[in-house]
């Protein structure tokens, strides 16, 4: 009979069990409290999908209005320039020569 616990102490482990218990059961509400819901994570990741369409979409459109940016600079700058000089240029070179 030494070897058995009293009522006293089978009460205490058994209250010791208990609070175990509850913090246990605060910890996993704590863990499942930080965990994203699948469709929350599927719902932002649908988003960031669509948001990096939108930005692949605009960055295209902005390169297509650099090459047309330059373009219009060949054409309404350098060439007339070159229509310009090139008959002085002519006009001196045969000028020099004669």
């Amino acid at each position: 009979m030494a070897d058995e616990p009293t009522l006293g102490e089978v009460q205490r482990r058994v209250e010791q069990g208990f609070i175990d218990l509850k913090d246990d059961m605060r910890e996993l509400g704590a863990r499942l409290d930080s965990k994203v819901d699948a469709q929350v994570y599927d719902l932002r990741h649908e988003t960031l999908t669509q948001r990096v369409t939108t930005l692949e979409t605009l960055r295209e459109k902005d390169a297509e209005k650099i090459v047309a940016t330059r373009r219009w600079l060949i054409g309404a700058v350098v060439v007339p320039l070159i229509g310009v000089l090139l008959p002085i240029v002519i006009m001196l070179t045969r000028g020099a020569g004669s």
